[in-house]
């Protein structure tokens, strides 16, 4: 699946490129859209870390010349382990595949390495077993990075993902209570089934068509005013303009502290000036 691309996802990819480029051949990922769990079980809890073109971004920028992305759906769920081969010798001209040790595909996993191989002896194309990529005695895997995610661990999570955990919204018309506050932010509407990290405050980047800029951020529901929907809100340091309906993506940096009910606005107000202090720091460093 590839969701998220991490630092282990980015090693096979390289080995991936390494043969290809000995063969004089073009490497190609492959994966799906969406995600299995998004098809077979919509009213599962958000899990994804990665959107599909993001997906397909950071597997390019990883190496892989070209991208197939499988449309994932109940039928496509159904097919036997014998019919996805089929799919993917369909996609291209395959003579090598890259897979990790725990690799099952088909109809209720009925494939796995073994069966992958004994069709690559018969049509011609080898199998290569990537091991699994450790960090701190542990293996590196898209559940390792969501778990740190929900406990509001973005630098850990980062550290195995190579680079910090993004997501990308779309600006809509919030409360206004930060601008009331002297701190005018964005409310970003995100994709329901993207997974979000502890609820916090967060020093983040933010990036759109007007540039990259440092941002102190909210995740919460905003208990000082009495709480209610979980929202993303962030303000953006050194940024005036208007950017009501862009597409902003935004990189989780660091963790500041816990959401707290305040007194008052105006103690609200005193803290987000030293969080917006503390964002500077963690960005600068």
């Amino acid at each position: 699946m590839f969701d998220g691309v991490h630092i282990g996802h980015r090693a096979l990819i390289a080995e991936l490129v390494g043969g290809a480029r000995q063969r004089r051949a073009t490497p190609v990922a492959a994966t799906f859209d969406p995600l299995p769990i998004q098809a077979l079980a919509p009213g599962a809890p958000p899990s994804a870390l990665s959107d599909v073109q993001q997906r397909v971004r950071l597997l390019r920028e990883a190496g892989a010349d070209a991208v197939v992305v499988f449309g994932f759906d109940k039928e496509f769920a159904s097919l036997s382990a014998d019919a996805f081969i089929d799919r993917v010798r369909g996609a291209c001209d395959v003579r090598r595949i890259v897979v990790g040790p725990d690799f099952h595909f088909g109809h209720r996993a009925e494939g796995d390495v073994e069966t992958l191989r004994a069709r690559g002896v018969r049509d011609g194309f080898s199998v290569e077993v990537m091991p699994p990529m450790e960090v701190d005695g542990a293996i590196v895997s898209s559940t390792r990075i969501r778990n740190l995610l929900l406990a509001g661990k973005v630098e850990a999570a980062a550290h195995l993902l190579g680079r910090a955990y993004g997501i990308r919204g779309r600006v809509v018309h919030g409360a206004r209570r930060g601008r009331a506050l002297g701190f005018p932010t964005i409310n970003l509407a995100l994709p329901r089934e993207r997974l979000l990290p502890r609820d916090g405050i967060y020093a983040m980047w933010a990036e759109m068509g007007e540039g990259r800029f440092k941002a102190a951020a909210s995740l919460g529901v905003r208990p000082t005013f009495g709480g209610g929907e979980r929202v993303l809100e962030a303000y953006l340091l050194d940024f005036g303009g208007d950017l009501y309906g862009e597409e902003v993506e935004v990189s989780f940096v660091k963790r500041l502290r816990d959401e707290i009910a305040f007194a008052s606005p105006a103690e609200l107000a005193a803290q987000i000036a030293r969080d917006v202090e503390d964002t500077r720091r963690a960005l600068d460093g």
